[in-house]
């Protein structure tokens, strides 16, 4: 109805063009799913290579069912096949003939055809009535011909069961009957064993008196009337006696006749239970123990029964085949030990060192035999998607990708990008080319993208903020930087309130857990020296020897006693009467101020007595030791105070490269700078002159760059570099003066600052007198 429906309101679409099926445009239907396509869309998709089957001999799949077919349409036929080129008739259904359908219904057992006009879909259930039993057979009734269902009837069944001795007794049911459920007792051959079976269970070969072998001796009477049967439960009748005289017709290594030994004077035999005549020869019998290549016999004269044990040695070998060892059978039965030797196999101490297949672990297995070495252990390695593990068996290359499936959609944090399932484990979010939507901490315009981590990007947006030491207020520092050195010295005055902090601008406090250590400045009372005792803000200056170095005639160390008895003398110094200095110091108080030679004066004394042996002049200078400290321009200095970390790590870098050279085996080495501006590469060229140092500047603006190079036995590391001059002197000049501005509340914006009441004149920071 719905598909007759549509294609006569021009309202069905061709799967495989999507477009819609006209009424008078050929078509093509399958017989399967019945859905109807365009002819020539039909014969595309057959010759097409996506709808080849899978075995690739099926022919082409239909686009709808997959049902594989063998021939390409190739004629416009009615519903029914009947019809080529069908014509449209306004009163009939579109691509039909408008004739009987006559088709074989879909129901196996329906002898009718289908009796209504050519029309598309399946054929209705037949509308006849027909007379059909039961399951069992013993009632019928009047059905349609289409119903499906089965009739069964409230009667019991009656059918004979499988074992033909009793009857169904279940009601009237479909298939076969169940096997009988009633047991019997049967009876083994021999007549010593019992069991229940179920009624029709197969019964096996029946002598007469039993159905079943219990597989023990059969135990019964042979016809000697003296022996008994030693044969496994058996259908068949006992053998004969195997020792009655009729049988026996050699002696018991058979050998010998008996008909021989008779001649030779043994006793008939009349019974079965007469001994056999022994011909006294080896026995010879085979024992068990042997192999194909070597055979053992038995040694013993002929003999009945059983043989003796072997007494021949057996070499038996470990699994590998590493080790051996030699058996005595004296006191062990041959057939015993190999019967057991399959069970107990003898094995060495020595352990498998081979690689297993992993390539990973070794075997270590004792007594190996194995040759493929097959790794039993799980693999465990991580999987590409950094979650699981590798759960396979240990094995070489790469672990396969991990197959977990997420069948949720994975989208960014704004969820603008989406990845729709399945999603493989381990697929990163998708990227997203919006703005980042998460919350900041600032609110400065955000300029990256949507990310997937959760931290984002630190903001560099250009701001204003004072230094750590609130020395001066510094611009273009990015949002994100906190701490911020302004390269001055501290200079805030310590707890002890005598010294300030010498150390860079930095963040905290000056001294946390820390003492001040820096020399007490306070003069002594006699000789107004410093008193460079380490610093001690709540106690008096301790007494002891000055040891500042003066000039008076030579240079000699303060002492307290010198220092006493000229200010005893300086009343008259100061009339204008001289004063003899030999007599204002006692012997004594001259002992007392004679000063023990140091580490210089020994020096001094060393090469006062090398000079002499070279015969060198004091006053002649031919080492330009004297004048070899280096000397810095004012124009380098003012460069270096504008920035002393570079002027460090410039410094740092040419004394390694200089020790390098001078230690190594190399003429020179070279070093290269990154692009820099003009004032720094001035400042290594200046440097470069002070080290002996070669210095070369390459490429254009703005990648130009400085390389210098060091040549042995030229370039040698000035005494005094410039930061510890530069040092010596920010220690002896006054503090240079600092802008201050006024702090506002924090509240007042994000960078917590004001501009300046009112503007103050330029300060030039290195224009100090000294």
């Amino acid at each position: 109805g719905s598909l007759i429906e549509q294609l006569t309101t021009e309202k069905y679409e061709c799967m495989v063009c999507c477009e819609v099926v006209r009424i008078v445009a050929p078509v093509w239907s399958c017989q399967n799913c019945y859905h109807v396509f365009h002819l020539n869309c039909i014969k595309k998709w057959a010759r097409s290579p996506a709808s080849q089957a899978e075995d690739g001999n099926s022919g082409w799949r239909c686009p709808a069912c997959q049902n594989a077919s063998t021939q390409v349409p190739k004629t416009y036929t009615c519903f029914c096949g009947k019809v080529h080129n069908p014509e449209w008739n306004r009163n009939e259904i579109p691509h039909s003939c408008g004739e009987l359908c006559g088709k074989k219904r879909q129901c196996l057992d329906c002898p009718h055809l289908c009796n209504i006009l050519c029309h598309p879909g399946p054929c209705p259930s037949c509308p006849a009535f027909v007379t059909k039993t039961c399951e069992c057979g013993q009632t019928s009734h009047s059905v349609r011909c289409g119903q499906s269902t089965k009739i069964h009837c409230s009667n019991v069944c009656g059918s004979t069961l499988n074992c033909g001795k009793h009857s169904c007794t279940q009601v009237c049911h479909a298939g076969k009957c169940s096997p009988c459920q009633l047991t019997a007792q049967q009876v083994c051959y021999c007549g010593s064993n019992f069991k229940e079976v179920l009624c029709g269970t197969k019964e096996e070969f029946s002598d007469g008196f039993g159905n079943f072998s219990c597989q023990n001796i059969c135990g019964k009477k042979l016809n000697c009337g003296r022996h008994n049967c030693t044969q496994v439960c058996h259908p068949q009748p006992c053998q004969l006696c195997p020792r009655l005289p009729q049988v026996v017709y050699r002696c018991p290594c058979g050998q010998t006749p008996l008909s021989k030994l008779l001649e030779l004077g043994c006793v008939e035999r009349k019974i079965c239970t007469d001994p056999i005549p022994s011909c006294g020869k080896t026995c010879g019998k085979p024992l068990s123990c042997g192999s194909y290549e070597f055979i053992h016999t038995c040694e013993s004269l002929c003999h009945e029964g059983d043989c003796r044990p072997c007494s021949h040695t057996s070499n038996i070998y470990c699994r590998c085949g590493f080790k051996k060892k030699v058996i005595m059978t004296a006191f062990l039965f041959c057939w015993v030990f190999l019967v057991l030797i399959a069970a107990i196999t003898f094995m060495c101490d020595k352990r498998c060192n081979k690689k297993r297949s992993c390539g990973r672990h070794k075997c270590t297995e004792v007594c190996c035999v194995d040759t493929e070495h097959k790794c039993s252990l799980v693999c465990g390695r991580k999987l590409n998607c950094g979650l699981h593990r590798c759960e396979e068996p240990c094995h070489r290359g790469s672990c396969q990708t991990c197959w977990q499936t997420s069948f949720d959609e994975l989208t960014c944090y704004c969820g603008e990008s989406v990845i729709y399932p399945p999603v493989p484990c381990g697929t990163q979010p998708p990227e997203c080319k919006k703005t980042c939507t998460r919350p900041h901490d600032c609110d400065h315009p955000v300029y990256h993208s949507c990310h997937s981590e959760e931290k984002c990007p630190p903001c560099t947006y250009l701001t204003q903020k004072w230094c750590m030491g609130k020395h001066e207020l510094r611009s273009n520092i990015p949002c994100h930087l906190t701490d911020i050195s302004c390269g001055l010295r501290c200079n805030q005055m310590l707890k002890c309130g005598m010294h300030r902090c010498k150390r860079i601008c930095h963040k905290g406090e000056c001294l946390i857990d820390e003492e001040c250590k820096q020399p007490c400045i306070i003069p002594r009372l006699y000789c107004n020296h410093p008193c460079m005792a380490p610093c001690h803000p709540s106690s008096p200056c301790p007494t002891t020897s000055c040891c500042a170095k003066v000039r008076y005639p030579k240079k000699i160390h303060c002492k307290f006693t010198a220092a006493i008895s000229i200010a005893t003398k300086l009343t008259d110094l100061q009339l204008g009467d001289s004063v003899e200095i030999s007599r204002l110091i006692t012997k004594k108080e001259m002992k007392q101020a004679r000063l023990q030679c140091d580490e210089e004066c020994l020096a001094l004394q060393r090469n006062r007595r090398l000079a002499e042996a070279l015969e060198i002049d004091d006053n002649s200078d031919p080492f330009n030791i004297r004048s070899s400290g280096p000397k810095y321009s004012d124009l380098l200095k003012e460069d270096a105070r504008k920035d002393l970390k570079f002027v460090s790590d410039i410094e740092k870098e040419m004394r390694m490269l200089v020790e390098a050279v001078n230690k190594g085996k190399h003429t020179k080495k070279s070093h290269c700078y990154p692009p820099m501006n003009r004032d720094h590469r001035r400042i290594i060229h200046e440097l470069a002159q002070v080290y002996g140092i070669e210095s070369v500047s390459y490429d254009n603006e703005p990648k130009r760059n400085v390389v210098i190079t060091a040549v042995k036995g030229k370039s040698i590391c000035p005494s005094n570099t410039l930061t510890s001059v530069l040092d010596k002197e920010m220690q002896s000049r006054a503090p240079p003066p600092i802008p201050h501005y006024k702090q506002t509340d924090k509240s007042s914006g994000n960078s917590g600052l004001s501009k300046p009441l009112k503007e103050e004149p330029v300060i030039d920071y290195f224009d100090v007198q000294d």
